[in-house]
């Protein structure tokens, strides 16, 4: 399959109306196209605060993790917003399970310092954490969903080979897999993606700003700065290049899950959602400038195959 047939698969499916954007699932369900992480630079740190300023500002999907250390800081920003659940989609993501306890007793945990009754989403948050036993991990992924713990489930980092080993006998296919996702893996990454559209599989996009903000100067950036131009001259407003790259995420239909301490930056990804398309010649020239290049921010250890 070309890659333009590829990443055209969402762009008709993405409403341009005032409402935040969503996805739709595999199983039925929408997930928002704007996501707020509690990773990267919050990691181990009380995320109470920087949730506050995105919920206030419009920001309804909050992804965190078991592995972050700050999920209790999570629920209290979900408390202290005043937003109804019902208008929240959270995610949280299973760590190493520790002996003697199941997947369910480290959801309940999370669940409870959440201050939440389920989660939206539920992932496998490293495959590595549990070779030989994944297939099992993930029929209690299956249980929990029947249970009504998580409302959905899926996976994260997963491999073409990970995927394929919970596929095989699954009787609930994975609804989503974050995976870091930018143009300096692109084409590394294309298998997956491949292996993702098979099974009508979302991937969310974490590292998504990592050619301005990890490695600037790159092959990438003139072509950014081409494309901001352009829409700064279509639509009248300032463009920033992070906008581009979360343009380029969109027009695939990639859920974008970003951070920030900073309150500006919060509303500069809100407005992303409001900007113009890119056109298919504009997401192509990213991809082929990302593809001169390779540069994985997140588990370097470990390409995609």
């Amino acid at each position: 399959m070309g890659a333009l047939s590829l990443l055209r698969r969402f762009s008709s499916t993405l409403p341009r109306t005032m409402a935040p954007l969503t996805i739709p699932l595999n199983d039925g369900k929408q997930i928002p196209w704007l996501g707020f992480g509690t990773g990267t630079a919050l990691y181990q740190k009380d995320a109470e605060a920087a949730v506050r300023v995105a919920i206030a500002n419009g920001i309804t999907h909050l992804d965190g993790a078991q592995m972050y250390q700050n999920e209790e800081s999570l629920g209290k920003a979900i408390v202290s917003s005043g937003k109804p659940r019902a208008e929240l989609f959270v995610t949280t993501k299973l760590g190493k399970v520790p002996e003697g306890k199941t997947v369910r007793d480290t959801l309940v945990e999370s669940l409870k310092k959440l201050s939440l009754d389920y989660v939206d989403l539920f992932l496998i948050h490293m495959p590595i954490q549990h070779e030989g036993k994944l297939k099992s991990v993930w029929k209690e992924f299956e249980d929990l969903q029947k249970e009504g713990l998580a409302k959905s489930i899926g996976v994260s980092n997963f491999r073409v080979k990970d995927l394929e080993e919970i596929i095989d006998g699954a009787n609930v296919m994975p609804a989503v897999n974050q995976i870091e996702y930018h143009p300096y893996v692109y084409k590394a990454t294309v298998p997956i993606l491949e292996l993702h559209k098979k099974h009508n599989i979302v991937a969310t996009s974490y590292g998504g700003l990592t050619p301005i903000v990890r490695q600037p100067g790159g092959p990438v950036d003139p072509v950014l700065a081409s494309i901001r131009q352009r829409l700064e001259k279509d639509s009248g407003k300032n463009v920033t290049d992070g906008q581009v790259l979360g343009l380029w995420l969109r027009y695939q239909g990639v859920v974008e899950v970003t951070t920030t301490s900073k309150e500006e930056r919060v509303k500069e990804y809100i407005a992303t959602q409001y900007l113009p398309d890119l056109t298919a010649e504009e997401v192509k020239a990213i991809s082929d400038a990302g593809s001169q290049l390779h540069h994985r921010a997140f588990v370097r250890h470990w390409p995609f195959c």
